[in-house]
């Protein structure tokens, strides 16, 4: 049986331009998307929510947005900040979501992608 890679590790061997065939390779096509989206984002703001992030993504990954964030905080490349904002979303009635940041791993793990990829 293969070990399945970590989420950090999983975006750690990313290659600029995935092929589709790597990403359905991985657990969840979706979810991975959402994850790369949840890192472009992280990459690019000091802090950023769901909400932000729901506007940044169609309908359909939603879903993949809180298994995405607790996959990213579970496998060190984001963390929380310890602040909470209200929820945009009309289905949350405005309640407290958490404010997240890019963690130091988080970091590392794109410092390594571009060095990887500027020696390519």
């Amino acid at each position: 049986m293969t070990r399945r890679l970590s989420v950090a590790e999983r975006h750690a061997a990313a290659e600029k331009d995935l092929l589709l065939t790597d990403i359905a390779a991985q657990s969840s096509w979706d979810q991975f998307l959402v994850e790369q989206a949840v890192y472009a984002v992280a990459l690019n703001e000091d802090t950023f929510s769901c909400n932000l992030l729901r506007d940044l993504l169609p309908e359909l990954g939603h879903g993949f947005l809180g298994a995405a964030i607790n996959a990213m905080s579970r496998g060190g490349l984001i963390e929380h900040t310890g602040q909470y904002v209200p929820s945009t979303s009309q289905a949350t009635h405005g309640h407290p979501i958490a404010v997240w940041q890019l963690s130091i791993k988080g970091s590392e793990v794109a410092a390594q992608r571009r060095a990887r990829g500027s020696a390519a």
